[in-house]
């Protein structure tokens, strides 16, 4: 060993009181991103009750009906059967559903979306252009305005649905359909000639 090694191990020995060795106990300290201790269900609570205060959407559904809501919507149960569960009209679970943003693949089967959304013709005007009730126009509007709530919202409560209630597939099928209408009403009109 060397003076200099020879001093430090000196230091070393007279700081630690004779010790040749130090062990320092770990803790197990958390990182800035705390997992998040909750319950599936209380996470579900909590975005329905973030969505309730954000949109101050009204629904005669309790915050409970509304997390059966998003579950039976995820297991792929209808508006009708949901309904009949809490003895309620089938319009009501719609209506909790755009209020809750799921989206389902065939609530604007019939009708391109971007066609009527932001449309300024009556409900009565645009039926007869596409040949359909006035309800379902009234349906297809609703549908327009959850998606662009949803957007608007970066889709942050129907990803957190997904996360806690899709199975992979399911989820990714409609996220990818509804991102892809953004898209495409996003891009609509832009000049895409472009030289490098």
């Amino acid at each position: 060993m060397n003076e200099k090694t020879e001093e430090l191990k000196n230091i070393f020995t007279d700081v630690t009181d004779g010790e040749e060795t130090v062990t320092e106990s770990q803790e197990d300290t958390r990182g800035s991103l705390e997992r998040d201790e909750r319950t599936d269900e209380e996470r579900l609570a909590g975005v329905i009750e973030q969505m309730r205060e954000r949109y101050e959407f009204e629904t005669p559904l309790s915050d409970e009906q509304l997390r059966d809501v998003a579950t039976g919507f995820y297991d792929g149960d209808s508006d009708e059967e949901i309904a009949s569960r809490f003895e309620v009209e089938p319009a009501e679970i719609f209506e909790a559903r755009m209020s809750l943003h799921l989206i389902a693949e065939d609530d604007a089967d019939e009708i391109d979306l971007t066609a009527i959304r932001g449309r300024e013709e009556d409900d009565a005007t645009l039926a007869e252009e596409y040949g359909v009730s006035e309800d379902r126009i009234r349906r297809y509007r609703r549908v327009a305005a959850a998606e662009d709530e949803s957007r608007t919202a970066n889709d942050r409560y129907r990803d957190e649905f997904d996360s806690l209630l899709a199975d992979a597939e399911l989820s990714a099928r409609m996220t990818t359909d509804v991102r892809e209408d953004g898209l495409e009403d996003a891009t609509e009109g832009m000049e895409t000639n472009v030289d490098f």
